[in-house]
């Protein structure tokens, strides 16, 4: 993460703002598509955490928690839009974005799809966003052993998935 364009941010420059948003629009997309249920539910989540962030970003306290800050926002406006939808929070199908056309988030999305939503959201974030567990567990306010067990049998109900055998303790 870019520390000068944090600071930049804080200190009201606009521009800075726009280009860290864009630096993590790809990541917002997949945790967002990962909770809901469809496109505008997803594009209405990011643009209330886009919102919260340009109004609260002076609170950041550490720089360098800039990422774990707005994806902890993001899955709070996320909760947000499920309570006044009652949506479902699996996915029933693979939205298509406005946002960006990599074929590869697709394609990791539909690997997630058929993961229990209690470990789709932890595999997404140690994988494919490189988030520590430390980090995750800060973001999804659960004890570090909560992450590492979800981890664990997320990486397992994968396995069986694809049918890879699962000897007993490895996955």
């Amino acid at each position: 993460m870019n520390e000068v364009l944090i600071r930049k941010a804080k200190k009201g420059d606009k521009d800075a703002f726009c280009r860290l948003m864009d630096e993590n629009v790809q990541s917002m997309y997949k945790i967002a598509a990962a909770y809901l249920k469809n496109d505008e539910d997803v594009a209405d989540a990011i643009q209330d955490t886009i919102l919260s962030c340009y109004e609260n970003l002076r609170s950041l306290r550490k720089n360098r928690y800039f990422k774990t800050w707005l994806i902890r926002i993001l899955i709070n406006k996320c909760k947000d839009v499920i309570q006044k939808n009652k949506l479902v929070t699996f996915m029933d199908q693979i939205p298509e974005t406005p946002f960006h056309e990599e074929y590869e988030t697709i394609e990791c999305l539909q690997t997630l799809e058929p993961l229990d939503s209690k470990y789709r959201l932890v595999v997404l974030l140690y994988y494919m966003e490189g988030f520590s567990v430390r980090e995750i567990s800060d973001a999804l306010d659960m004890k570090e052993s909560t992450v590492k067990s979800r981890l664990h049998r997320g990486r397992k109900q994968i396995a069986e998935m694809y049918g890879y055998k699962v000897k007993e303790g490895r996955v």
